[in-house]
């Protein structure tokens, strides 16, 4: 196995976000940022959001959300790692332990915010919570789970706001399986920052090769048609 395994596909889509955004001479530091689940691929977004200085005020579980107004820390984050451990399926422990609001039942896609990041399931995030995110200025949603939007919202988001689709922004849990390979055909034990490094640059690679090939097919900034196309 590779280090770093766990966080891939949280750490990746995040290395992903990072290079939307610098293309446009922005960064993630300060952003407001919704985010749901709190399962490994959350649980690795959440540490590098938290590392790279962005606001991640939600996370959820089948049970409902926690809104953190103050935002997460790195004790929250790993307070994720308990939760999940519990088997109890819920996030509503963190609202009490941290001073936080819990919202039962129900979706983190009314939160205002800079961001979204559907973590957790297919079909998450439907077209009313796109119309919803976007009507309270969300500037970009970065889909993390697989298939985590439905149709609808793809379509919506897509002509609406910036919208990262699953197959390119989560696929750092796939690469980081590939490096797995690699190491074991060469007989090799990487550290956790080689790894990361590597990751990060497959990354770059996978958003520089959809933003490229959009703009060069005429659909510049549709990262979904880039994607696909690439």
């Amino acid at each position: 196995g590779s280090l770093i395994r766990p966080e891939a596909t949280g750490y990746g889509v995040l290395y992903y976000a990072k290079n939307v955004f610098a293309h446009e001479n922005d960064t993630l530091e300060g952003k407001t940022v919704v985010l749901s689940g709190y399962g490994n691929v959350a649980w690795g977004a959440a540490q590098k959001l938290v590392q790279l200085g962005a606001k991640l005020v939600t996370i959820s579980g089948p049970d409902g959300y926690i809104y953190d107004e103050k935002g997460l820390t790195q004790e929250g984050v790993d307070y994720m790692l308990e939760l999940r451990a519990s088997n109890n399926d819920v996030v509503e422990p963190y609202a009490a332990k941290f001073g936080a609001k819990f919202f039962a039942k129900k979706k983190p896609w009314e939160v205002k915010c800079d961001i979204a990041f559907p973590c957790a399931i297919q079909n998450e995030l439907n077209e009313e919570d796109a119309k919803q995110l976007v009507a309270n200025g969300c500037q970009m949603v970065v889909e993390t789970s697989n298939m985590g939007c439905t149709a609808e919202a793809v379509k919506y988001l897509n002509s609406h706001i910036t919208f990262a689709p699953g197959k390119a922004a989560n696929a750092g849990g796939v690469a980081v399986s590939g490096l797995e390979m690699s190491q074991n055909s060469l007989r090799l034990s990487w550290t956790f920052e080689e790894v990361d490094e590597r990751l990060h640059n497959i990354m770059v690679n996978i958003y520089h090769s959809a933003a490229a090939t959009a703009e060069k097919y005429g659909m510049k900034g549709n990262l979904v048609a880039g994607a696909n196309i690439a």
